[in-house]
């Protein structure tokens, strides 16, 4: 076993070609021991291992500086840098994450998990470098599937003028998380088929040198071009085609869902997890249904199709309604306004993680044309995704500060749909809805017409305390009012419904039998929705108690770990309700 004998790069410069062979079957073994067990990103990992070892070979990190692109290809670079463990050992899974750290290694430079960044980072290091006037190689590793975002057209940009030492290697394994769109994948296919020899050449066009590597998983052909382009004195791109899941079968056979697993059996690919992808299929049913009868409504994603549910066999068959923008929420939203402004029906769905990748074009494109069309919004709050570069609880003080944007917190699944079929013909703004995760049971009577804005909804009369639970939050402050009552209090539970504007005809009737405000939401409460009601009571007599999640970047916290932390467990909050009360 190769890997015994590899604890760091200067281990690895010492096996042999044929010692190498056998390290890139070590590494997928403990690759796939991790991401069987833990889940992980699969397919991009397997299909990067010997370009991975073929750069720790040649180059001589950390002097030598590889910056990954969204991190979708680091596992064999932490493997090879000292952290096996963290594949090898069960005990020991939550000391290295998924995405590269520099808290954790050396080898590492930044925390990425975010897509497109790599090149532009690169670009950073290399004019420092120069500044300081020191000598060493400055690597960006970025997929095909990264180069459709707009921040990846900018580093290339830049980096076409540095006239210095910077090497770019295009993994292309040709697909991104699902199958690329778009006409930058039109050359790359040109220069795959033309082994780099395609006159039309995006790279060139930008004014870099170019090379291409056609057998992008043989250990050799990549070491002789590394050794060729290592200390080149200009920027330079290696187009390397690779196989996506390469050394595991089903992974090869089926890339997209491949791209990233839960935990599976490593033998057959079977899920040991039985996920039901919360309210995406059934949202993908809907949206199919209300496409069938009206030709105008369009669903619109950015390189992330199962977030809505769309699977290939739905994509193919709204094709002419169904648009894939690749990587690039910008783009995204800039287009649902435009085709909104020209009598489009557009819904764009999109994790709450990336939301905040195109905060100016919902500003300046979208609302401040005000042109009425859908974003949903899904994996909001601490049920969502935990890694400290994919946070999902800033999008309510994000989105809800903008004006025109109309955003909706949905309580249940009836009241969801309800929302979004009211939002695809609603003419007066551009609606957000945060899709829940959290559900609350349906009531049965749910309103059909949101048009009358911030008209919060009064679920249950009581006095004293008013509990307005936004939400996901909703059935926590329905949990918390059990507990109150069973201290003597009767509360009053609220939907507010509207997390981007106040009722202020109800919250002023308060005043008359409530001494206590609580809100309740599952996002950053810096900026966020209880804020809003703080400073609405703020020259009353009304006491206002604030809950959601404290400013920070937290990593890889559990939820339970998360509610305490926070003071959000159902006890924390009554326990500080009764402190003020009674």
């Amino acid at each position: 076993m190769a890997l015994e004998k590899v604890n760091s790069p200067e281990d690895l410069k010492k096996l042999s070609r044929e010692e190498l062979i056998v390290l890139a079957q070590d590494i997928r073994d403990a690759m796939l021991h991790r991401v069987s067990n833990k889940g992980g990103h699969v397919g991009p990992d397997f299909g990067a291992v010997e370009l991975i070892i073929a750069l720790h070979k040649v180059f001589n990190s950390p002097v030598d500086k590889f910056v990954f692109d969204v991190s979708h290809q680091c596992y064999p670079h932490k493997i090879i840098t000292g952290r096996k463990f963290g594949f090898l050992d069960l005990d020991r899974y939550s000391e290295v994450s998924g995405y590269t750290n520099q808290d954790e290694s050396e080898h590492d430079f930044f925390k990425i998990g975010h897509t497109s960044t790599s090149v532009s980072l690169a670009t950073g290091l290399a004019k420092a470098r120069d500044l300081r006037g020191v000598k060493e190689n400055i690597i960006a590793i970025i997929g095909d599937g990264s180069l459709s975002g707009g921040e990846a057209f900018e580093g290339l940009n830049v980096a076409s003028e540095l006239n210095t030492n910077m090497i770019i290697i295009a993994n292309d394994n040709d697909m991104s998380i699902a199958e690329n769109h778009g006409g930058l994948y039109k050359n790359l296919r040109e220069l795959r088929e033309s082994n780099g020899q395609a006159q039309n050449n995006y790279f060139k066009s930008l004014g870099l040198d170019y090379i291409y590597v056609d057998k992008g998983n043989d250990l050799e052909a990549l070491i002789e071009v590394f050794e060729k382009v290592k200390d080149i004195d200009h920027p330079i791109v290696v187009h390397v085609h690779t196989q996506k899941g390469k050394g595991l079968s089903y992974a090869e056979k089926d890339k997209e869902t491949w791209h990233y697993g839960m935990p599976f059996d490593p033998k057959t690919g079977e899920s040991k997890v039985n996920y039901s992808g919360g309210l995406s299929n059934d949202t993908a049913e809907f949206l199919m249904d209300k496409m069938k009868k009206d030709p105008a409504v369009a669903v619109v994603t950015s390189g992330t199709p199962t977030v809505l549910g769309f699977t290939k066999d739905r994509r193919e068959k709204f094709e002419k309604q169904f648009s894939d923008v690749g990587i690039a929420e910008e783009q995204a939203v800039a287009m649902i306004s435009g085709m909104a402004k020209n009598g489009g029906k557009p819904i764009y769905g999109v994790f709450s993680t990336f939301i905040q990748r195109t905060y100016d074009q919902l500003s300046q494109d979208l609302a401040i044309n005000n042109n009425p069309s859908t974003i949903l919004i899904f994996g909001g709050g601490l049920g969502g995704m935990s890694d400290v570069t994919h946070l999902c609880w800033f999008d309510i003080s994000l989105v809800s500060n903008i004006p025109n944007i109309v955003f909706l917190a949905p309580t249940s699944k009836e009241e969801y749909f309800a929302m979004l079929d009211w939002s695809i013909e609603y003419k007066g703004h551009p609606v957000a809805i945060r899709v829940p995760s959290q559900l609350s049971e349906d009531t049965g009577n749910v309103q059909k017409d949101f048009s009358d804005l911030n008209k919060y909804l009064v679920t249950e009369k009581g006095k004293d305390v008013a509990i307005l639970g936004l939400g996901n939050f909703y059935k926590l402050g329905k949990e918390v009012k059990e507990l109150l009552k069973k201290n003597g209090i009767n509360a009053t539970l609220i939907n507010p419904r509207y997390a981007s504007g106040l009722d202020e005809t109800l919250l002023n009737e308060l005043k008359a039998e409530h001494k206590l405000v609580v809100t309740l939401e599952d996002g950053v409460i810096d900026g966020g929705f209880g804020e809003k009601i703080a400073r609405f009571y703020g020259a009353s007599d009304m006491k206002v108690l604030n809950y959601g999640i404290k400013k920070e970047f937290t990593d890889r916290v559990t939820p339970d770990v998360a509610f305490k932390s926070n003071r959000l467990t159902k006890e924390q909050i009554t326990q500080d309700i009764l402190d003020i009360v009674k």
